[in-house]
């Protein structure tokens, strides 16, 4: 009964627009972790298809951002997205999601959206954009494939 309870209140928390970007994704990563489960239930195993197309098998663990399994294998900077502390978001984290897996997804918040927008080169939203800082992961993630763009020109040193 406990559990439920917390459940409830932590979707009414990350529900709240007063909450900021960052913070509702830490409320959703360690909301969606159990103590009590080994590290081998919580790996979630992703196809990630780099700038160049190359396709390569991400692991991560449920729980975790998107993010942080895509820069522990060396595909997003972690360098990069050195604003997610300070509950500002750069967008530097984008990542194209393919469409079936998208449905399984939480819809994207409106700061989201709002941050891929205003970063967008021609400010139109791409349907498959999301930005992996704000993607948990989960075990129905199980073999999702995601694109990882070029950087924009600004990105670029």
């Amino acid at each position: 009964m406990a559990i439920s309870t917390l459940q409830k209140l932590v979707s009414q928390i990350t529900k709240s627009p007063s909450l900021s970007l960052s913070s509702r994704a830490i409320i959703n990563r360690y909301s969606s972790t159990s103590s009590s489960a080994k590290v081998s239930d919580r790996i979630v195993k992703l196809s990630a298809i780099d700038p160049d197309g190359n396709k390569r098998e991400i692991v991560g663990l449920s729980g975790q951002t998107l993010l942080k399994a895509l820069a522990n294998q060396g595909l997003i900077d972690p360098a990069s997205h050195r604003l997610e502390e300070i509950d500002a978001c750069s967008a530097e984290c984008e990542v194209h999601i393919a469409q079936e897996w998208l449905e399984k997804l939480p819809p994207a918040s409106y700061d989201e959206e709002y941050v891929l927008k205003r970063n967008s080169r021609n400010r139109v939203l791409n349907k498959h954009a999301r930005l992996g800082c704000q993607v948990v992961l989960s075990q129905e993630l199980q073999g999702m494939v995601v694109a990882v763009p070029e950087p924009k020109e600004w990105d670029t040193p």
